[in-house]
């Protein structure tokens, strides 16, 4: 499975946001990771309404993580970010045209390798993933 740009990018604002104790803006992230500015607006957008994100409006305004890194899921993330997760045809019954479909093991073994696949994403948080993070934490402590 590949994810998203919009799952990527997503991630990447939060690793970036874990690595500042102060606000940051969009245009700072985007040169940051050359990524376009008003992509990544609409992913920070998205972010603010899923709740991981606070935006402040105004002059000297920004944005921050609106939750402490370690609490913020990787694998709750991806299923917030991710459009859908239709591996191959069979797994949407409303589009499947598969001819084998009622003799063919390869749907449960796909089904088992993505509840895998997210099931090792749940076990990380952002901060997990994020370089250098703990360093900075236990420098502060």
């Amino acid at each position: 499975m590949k994810l998203t740009l919009y799952s990527d990018y997503s991630l990447r604002v939060l690793m970036y946001l874990a690595n500042r104790n102060q606000l940051a803006q969009i245009d700072d992230i985007a040169k940051f990771y050359n990524i376009s500015k008003n992509h990544l607006t609409k992913i920070v957008h998205n972010l603010v309404n899923l709740g991981y994100v606070t935006s402040i409006r105004g002059r000297g305004g920004g944005i921050m993580l609106k939750t402490n890194p370690e609490d913020i899921n990787v694998g709750a993330l991806i299923r917030q970010t991710e459009e859908n997760f239709t591996l191959v045809e069979c797994f949407d019954p409303e589009t499947n045209t598969c001819p084998l479909i009622d003799h063919c093991g390869l749907q449960s073994v796909l089904g088992e390798a993505l509840t895998a696949y997210i099931n090792v994403l749940d076990q990380y948080t952002v901060a997990d993933v994020t370089p250098g993070y703990r360093i900075q934490k236990e420098e502060h402590s």
